[in-house]
């Protein structure tokens, strides 16, 4: 005779249920939300970047900054 132990089994969301479809649904959003946020962080600092001295000053950043900024990664504020 076997004993199963389901305590260790996850329990995964049925996709039928209305409710578990809106939550993926939701996660999905969000998940396309963020990459589309990094997505223009990124191109923000790449075209901070291009920019030449006179346009850094009328911004009023500095070259260093400028850099700095720019170097970081997309994913960081």
């Amino acid at each position: 005779m076997m004993i199963r132990d389901t305590s260790l089994c996850l329990e995964l969301p049925a996709l039928d249920r209305p409710s578990a479809r809106s939550s993926l649904r939701a996660r999905l959003v969000a998940g396309i939300a963020q990459l589309r946020q990094w997505y223009a962080v990124y191109r923000q600092r790449r075209d901070l970047l291009s920019l030449d001295d006179a346009m850094l000053k009328d911004i009023g950043i500095s070259r260093a900054d400028a850099i700095e900024e720019g170097r970081k990664p997309f994913w960081r504020p």
